[in-house]
């Protein structure tokens, strides 16, 4: 027997410049989005082992009592799925073959894997007769493949999707039918000085 999984994904608060710890603006985010998760049966928080996420899930942890707290290398930050040329749309392919040449070798080489890995734990309805609803608290590039997972999309299609710190993803996971993309990147629990941070002008609506 199984049952529906609602999987919440949130990318970490605003970062400091080195990445050492939250900002205070990415502090008030983090414990905004745990104030809007607070009515939210969750089982688990789940979050990748660098500061940034790690003080993030801590944060949305206090607003939510007494739940468990895990942290996952397979919720880190890496690169998923590293795409041949041949793959991507011909007009873009040089651009981004080049931007993900910039990362270290560790994240291009052992990304897939823990990707391949993050897919068989947060993924798919949940053994037993009980919905289970959890939080995985990550980065940018995870979200978007879980998305691009959820929506069936080509392999490399996690490249452009992009999330706000603190932005709210939902995916619902029911048998016997696809996942269910229930939000992405929401940011209403936010006020307005407070959103997009992470992302560049152009992508601000």
């Amino acid at each position: 027997m199984t049952a529906t999984r609602y999987l919440y994904l949130a990318r970490h608060g605003e970062a400091t410049p080195d990445e050492s710890s939250l900002t205070e603006a990415g502090r008030a985010q983090a414990r905004l989005l745990g104030e809007r998760l607070r009515d939210k049966p969750l089982a688990a928080v789940h979050h990748g082992p660098l500061p940034r996420a790690t003080e993030t899930a801590r944060l949305i942890r206090e607003q939510l009592g007494s739940v468990d707290i895990h942290s996952s290398p397979v919720a880190g930050d890496y690169i998923p799925y590293l795409p041949k040329r041949e793959e991507l749309p011909e007009d873009s392919a040089d651009r981004y073959l080049s931007w993900l040449a910039q990362f270290p070798a560790a994240e291009r080489e052992d990304g897939p894997a823990l990707a391949v890995r993050a897919l068989a734990e947060f993924t798919g309805p949940v053994e037993g007769g009980e919905d289970r609803h959890e939080l995985v608290v990550t980065h940018n590039f995870l979200v978007g493949w879980l998305v691009r997972h959820a929506l069936d999309a080509p392999d490399w299609r996690w490249l452009g999707l992009n999330h706000a710190n603190a932005g709210l993803t939902v995916i619902r996971y029911a048998p016997d039918r696809p996942a269910n993309l229930l939000c992405y990147n929401d940011t209403r629990h936010l006020p307005e000085e407070l959103r997009w941070t992470g992302l560049p002008a152009e992508l601000h609506i």
